[in-house]
């Protein structure tokens, strides 16, 4: 950051005093709540966190210091349930992510499904990443993928799956063009992260795994099963 864009001392100083007043909000809230699950006691949490999130950068900005708080996001917790009590329907939101991590082995295993289709036609679609991406989720379910990512040269990241309930089902089409959008908070029932921020240290299966790939290389690659 240059210095025309640091913060003022003065700035950094009033975001340690929105800290304190948020942190004094926050245990007002947990002394009067209600239940579990108050909402005012959610609602304090959030204010502390963006509080302590906004004057961490601020420091870090002008003072290259850091606080020893791990703050944590407010979208990490979820408010209190307030959707009906006996739902009709429910969507289920799954994100998984993924680097490519060896293309070859990527392309290679679209090139098989490819050529295993007789109905394949014109310019080859598994000569690029994006083609053979597109060839090896049109063949397999996401589920599948997920399972086999490794021989599909990709390497997992964060995923996360979301279940809401709702009173009745959605009309058929309408959420096509926006699928995420409009997701009440309230309204779900459980949610399931996976993150590599959750893991300490990788596990023995992990590290064997690596290890047979930097033995093994791209050169012997495992077999797909292609129905058609």
């Amino acid at each position: 950051m240059s210095d025309a864009a640091q913060p003022t001392a003065a700035e950094v100083r009033a975001a340690a005093e929105a800290v304190k007043t948020a942190l004094d909000r926050h245990l007002a809230a947990v002394e009067r709540r209600s239940g579990e699950d108050d909402p005012a006691v959610y609602e304090a949490f959030n204010q502390l966190a963006a509080a302590a999130e906004a004057y961490d950068e601020l420091l870090y900005d002008r003072y290259d210091e850091v606080t020893p708080f791990e703050i944590p996001g407010a979208d990490d917790s979820l408010p209190p349930y307030t959707g009906p009590e006996e739902p009709n329907a429910l969507s289920v939101l799954i994100r998984r992510d993924y680097a490519v991590a060896q293309p070859q082995r990527l392309l290679a295993q679209a090139q098989r499904v490819e050529a295993a289709d007789d109905d394949s036609t014109g310019a080859l679609a598994s000569g690029t990443i994006h083609g053979a991406l597109g060839i090896l989720f049109g063949e397999f379910e996401p589920d599948e993928i997920a399972s086999r990512h490794k021989e599909f040269g990709l390497e997992e990241g964060d995923s996360t799956l979301w279940v809401t309930a709702t009173e009745e089902p959605v009309e058929a089409g309408e959420w096509l063009e926006a699928p995420f959008e409009g997701v009440d908070p309230q309204s779900v029932v459980c949610r399931f992260d996976v993150s590599a921020v959750f893991d300490d240290e990788p596990d023995d299966d992990e590290l064997e795994d690596d290890l047979e790939g930097e033995l093994d290389g791209d050169e012997d690659l495992e077999p797909l099963d292609v129905e058609r």
